[in-house]
């Protein structure tokens, strides 16, 4: 049997997991963890096969994904490079921030890479993906690993050097804070608090999928929803006077931060 692995068993391949069973994966799926409470949750809730030996699950791999924490990247792949594997073998980094070139570098030859950033949204099928390649990865490989996560959402390839930037943008996270932001201000001017949640998922959610569904550029869409001498426009202004913009930016530079010292873990 040979199977897609899951090294790592936490919230990503939770997610990914859970996501790949909604469109019927046709591949074996073995999750290998050190947490074997986490393996039995999965293995319930996901049908997957769990392992707790490196060498077995190895054995098993016809795609590889990485799945666990930056800082334990380094020690997991001196594990897999004692074991000395002989045949090619495709696998993929979900490590946030560490280069193709350092993933080599550590396990080299057979082993060729990619590297692939799925948000948690690929739980309910509407993921998105960023991939990137490294070298000497065959057409055919590149097709397997960009069919695995088109099946949980869309797939988009940048080159390595976009990575972190897109990393740090694209996380579901930033949805979810501003729903929460907005909703507590909402309250904090009046609204009860399930009536400024309602508000402010129409006013993110509903908004952007607007944008999404239609052929409107998003500068047109925002002078028709913000009336000159209105409320709206009154709220934007006041947000972009107080240095929203520079905010947010200042958010982003903080996460790229992160990625780069994950890139020396490795």
């Amino acid at each position: 049997m040979k199977a897609t692995v899951f090294l790592g068993g936490g919230r990503i391949t939770s997610a990914l997991v859970a996501g790949l069973r909604l469109t019927r994966y046709e591949h074996p799926i073995v999750v290998l963890d050190r947490h074997s409470r986490k393996l039995q949750e999965l293995k319930r809730q996901h049908r997957v096969i769990v392992e707790e030996d490196l060498a077995a699950a190895m054995e098993l791999a016809s795609l590889l994904i990485v799945a666990v924490r930056p800082e334990s990247v380094r020690e997991l792949l001196k594990e897999i490079g004692e074991l000395q594997l002989r045949r090619r073998l495709t696998a993929v980094s979900l490590s946030a921030g560490i280069p193709l070139s350092r993933l080599q570098a550590r396990l080299g030859l057979p082993v060729r890479w990619a590297r692939a950033m799925p948000s948690p949204v690929c739980r309910n099928g509407r993921g998105l993906t960023g991939l990137t390649f490294g070298r000497g990865l065959s057409a055919s490989e590149r097709a397997t690993i960009r069919t695995l996560f088109a099946s949980v959402g869309g797939v988009v390839e940048i080159p390595e050097k976009q990575f972190d930037a897109f990393t740090v943008t694209y996380s579901s996270s930033h949805g979810y804070h501003a729903l929460a932001v907005l909703a507590r201000a909402a309250e904090a001017i009046g609204l009860d608090r399930q009536t400024a949640l309602l508000a402010a998922g129409h006013a993110l959610a509903d908004g952007i999928a607007a944008w999404r569904s239609g052929n409107l550029p998003l500068e047109k869409l925002l002078k028709e929803a913000a009336t000159p001498g209105g409320i709206a426009e009154a709220a934007l202004a006041a947000l972009d006077h107080a240095g929203y913009q520079r905010i947010v930016q200042n958010g982003l530079y903080s996460g790229i931060k992160r990625a780069r010292k994950n890139a020396s873990l490795v």
